[in-house]
């Protein structure tokens, strides 16, 4: 094995192997935690909520089409995860500066059987192709590509399990909790969001991960220097183990969260009353009311039933107060239908119906050997 090598023959060599095998196993997580993520985003593809900007109410949305915003990031990831994987390359039959002057002499001068043998190498292996040139090594620029695709996946899982945290504080959607799971050690009533909370964790750390290799890459001299022997053993492992962790999770919590319809409906209609005034105002000055006056009324009466919200820490009373006034008279009738938060959803339900037609279906058909594999590890809360 070590005539005509050094040992990054076989080490740079294996590291690729493992390097590519483990991608395969992103992928597959990601895959699977992508089908877990559509039964959700379709069950729930028509149930009205808040939608936030700023983290302030604004424009409903439905609880399945924002599934799909974090169904929509792990795609982007899974299609680099597989580019990753198409186009790595194996460092090959090189030699000790990459220049093949051993395997030449090993081949009485013989330029064309090293080309073979360096082909052949890269076949039984797996691999379509050698990378042209390196020097001892193969380029650590390679490994800062690989850890930037770990990164992409714990950035995406950052955000799904932030939403999910927050979404919990609200008491909207619970990511799943077990029998006699504690919440917490002094306070016996909480669900804390432990699962989302572990995959923030571990996200933060494999988004760091990247600059290592950015720095190692850089700090290579000439052909080689052994500098980068020493972190590439902590951070190529490190980086795909929490990654595996994190899809594990991410496919235990999307398997199991659980939506409270009436929380969600409850904080729809603190806020749709304002939402719905546009609507109001339009039907009223059809009816031949006078748009000026009545939007000086839908004025005076959303800021007095904010101050009532905001002031006494009472429910929003601007339904009544616009029932009441007879400058609305026109749609007094009809006021519960214009207010039905599913006028209020848009396109998010038929987005949702697209977005699995048109790109997740594909996609899952594609990898659908991938969906039949039963991993052996599991989730401890």
């Amino acid at each position: 094995i070590h005539l005509g090598a050094t040992s990054c023959y076989v080490g740079d060599n294996t590291d690729i192997v493992q390097i590519r095998d483990a991608l395969v196993i992103i992928k597959r997580k990601l895959v699977q935690t992508i089908q877990t993520l559509k039964e959700f985003a379709v069950k729930y593809k028509d149930l009205p909520t808040l939608g936030f900007t700023h983290y302030q109410p604004a424009q409903l949305t439905t609880v399945g089409k924002r599934c799909t915003l974090w169904m929509q990031d792990l795609l982007l990831d899974l299609e680099k995860v597989t580019r990753e994987i198409d186009d790595l390359p194996m460092r090959g039959v090189k030699g000790t500066t990459g220049t093949q002057a051993s395997f030449l002499e090993l081949f009485n001068g013989d330029h064309e059987k090293v080309k073979i043998l360096n082909k052949r190498v890269c076949e039984l292996m797996g691999f379509k192709k050698a990378i042209a040139v390196s020097g001892q090594t193969y380029s650590r620029k390679i490994d800062f590509s690989v850890l930037s695709v770990l990164s992409g996946v714990a950035q995406s899982a950052y955000k799904m399990c932030g939403d999910i945290r927050l979404l919990a504080n609200l008491k909207e959607v619970e990511e799943p909790f077990a029998k006699t799971q504690i919440g917490s050690s002094a306070m016996a009533y909480k669900r804390n969001p432990m699962r989302s909370e572990r995959v923030c964790s571990l996200a933060r750390y494999v988004m760091g991960l990247p600059s290592g290799a950015a720095n190692t890459h850089a700090n290579q001299w000439f052909e080689r220097t052994l500098d980068d022997s020493a972190i590439r053993r902590i951070i190529l492992p490190e980086g795909f183990l929490a990654t595996d962790v994190i899809l594990n999770l991410l496919q235990n919590i999307g398997d199991g969260l659980h939506v409270w319809p009436n929380v969600v409906k409850a904080h729809v209609m603190d806020e749709l009353p304002f939402m719905s005034t546009e609507v109001i105002l339009m039907e009223c000055v059809k009816a031949g009311g006078d748009r000026q006056e009545l939007h000086e009324a839908i004025r005076v009466h959303s800021m007095d039933a904010g101050a009532v919200v905001k002031g006494e820490g009472k429910p929003n009373d601007l339904m009544e107060r616009i029932a009441k006034d007879s400058v609305f008279a026109a749609v007094h009738d009809k006021l519960d239908t214009l207010i039905d938060p599913a006028l209020f959803i848009g396109r998010a339900k038929e987005q949702v119906d697209e977005f699995m037609e048109e790109e997740v279906n594909p996609i899952l058909e594609e990898n659908k050997e991938f969906l039949n594999v039963v991993s052996v590890d599991g989730v401890n809360v």
